[in-house]
């Protein structure tokens, strides 16, 4: 009677399956398969988003366990085995019955789990040592397919439509931070932004994103992100608060990331209260090292680079330019990154950060973010989402960096 809004090629996720199985091979043989618990994992694993637990087996067909939702996960996942179970104690007969039982040493989605299921899952399956499969399912997600990347040009084409085109015609200077949060809403839902995004950490979330003006871009931040901003209210560290305008001769920094048909992009764009030469020479000039900084990393986005290089060459720049106090944030809000992976979730595979030294791959995908904190003046900085090819990166958010000035 129902038809599923879109429903995942099944070559295109047996290729997912396949990575997750020559990860394995290389970096943890002794596991006969792999669990995934979250609802994104899940997601990507299968096509449908949905608790409980996927069964990925080194050999033969996986299996989806779900407690609810079985019907709409067959409208929308090619997958043969979808099985509905009660208890974790049901599993191990589940997957046999399917033809896939369960091997002793299994790799888990460890921060996919509450300490409490976790217990639960160990004591109803004591017989199976679980190791760490964080690692293999970030870097299998890490590398998009073909069929990934239409949607995250699409996305990105949007986003840079949204910030750089539209949004300039909404908002000018007088207007308070919560206002413009509720401008850009309207034109990324215009788009087709989809009102939901993703963390993969534990405990993170995000909501639209973050609109600061002023002196609200240095403002102390709990996310893991140079770009400090007030927000709506304590209980909710994000969008923009209606008691701060934005004023004359201001930077207003918008970070909000896009998401359409479940992948983001991110991207920041900076604006101006008032004409070009109002610009300060800190701000201009912080700006311009951004700008520098990220064609650079762009540049150098080819398969086989190592991240934790990338990311000592543009501090040790900031250093030799006398700008290490504010890049990436003033103190204390210094973060130790200039970009991170981007997909199904913000806080993707790989970071361009120190220890971060496993090469970069082809067709992953990043956001490279320089910032520049300007201390009582607020915060200026690029940031745009690019794909790692053998030519370098290839932005797909939009390709003019500049501060755009309102008056």
């Amino acid at each position: 009677m129902f038809e599923a809004l879109e429903r995942i090629p099944l070559e295109e996720i047996t290729a997912r399956w396949a990575r997750c199985r020559d990860l394995l091979e290389v970096s943890m043989p002794e596991a006969g398969g792999l669990f995934a618990f979250t609802k994104t994992n899940i997601y990507w694993l299968s096509g449908t988003l949905t608790q409980g637990v996927f069964w990925l087996p080194r050999q033969g067909d996986p299996v989806l366990f779900l407690r609810r939702g079985s019907e709409r996960a067959r409208l929308e996942s090619p997958m043969a085995n979808i099985v509905e179970f009660r208890s974790y104690r049901d599993i191990p007969r589940l997957a046999a019955e399917a033809g896939c039982p369960l091997s002793t040493v299994i790799a888990a989605e460890k921060g996919g789990l509450p300490w409490n299921l976790a217990d639960s899952l160990q004591k109803n399956l004591s017989e199976t040592a679980f190791l760490s499969g964080d690692g293999i399912l970030a870097r299998a997600r890490g590398v998009k397919s073909a069929w990934e990347l239409d949607k995250m040009r699409l996305c990105g084409a949007r986003h840079h439509k949204a910030l750089h085109e539209l949004l300039p015609q909404r908002i000018r200077p007088g207007m308070n931070e919560r206002e413009i949060s509720l401008a850009t809403w309207q034109v990324f839902f215009e788009l087709g932004h989809m009102g939901h995004m993703r963390m993969n950490a534990f405990g993170e979330e995000i909501f639209l994103g973050h609109v600061s003006a002023g002196d609200s871009g240095n403002y102390p931040s709990a996310f893991d992100g140079p770009l400090g901003l007030r927000g709506e209210h304590p209980a909710l560290p994000f969008m923009g608060y209606r008691g701060t305008i934005w004023k004359e001769r201001q930077p207003l920094a918008v970070d909000c990331g896009f998401a359409l048909e479940g992948y983001i992009t991110d991207k920041t764009q900076v604006f101006w209260a008032g004409p070009e030469s109002s610009i300060t020479d800190e701000a201009r000039r912080g700006h311009d090292f951004c700008v520098a900084v990220q064609e650079w990393l762009a540049e150098n986005l080819r398969p086989g680079a190592t991240p934790s290089e990338l990311y000592l060459h543009c501090t040790d720049w900031a250093a030799r330019e006398g700008l290490s106090e504010g890049f990436m944030a003033l103190a204390p809000n210094t973060v130790k990154f200039v970009g991170h992976g981007i997909g199904l979730a913000v806080d993707g595979w790989p970071v361009i950060a120190d220890g971060f030294d496993e090469p970069l791959e082809e067709n992953q995908v990043v956001a490279l973010e320089p910032k520049f904190g300007v201390p009582g003046l607020g915060m200026v900085g690029v940031e745009n989402t690019f794909v790692v090819t053998p030519r370098g990166g290839e932005c797909i958010t939009g390709s003019d960096y500049s501060i755009i000035c309102l008056e």
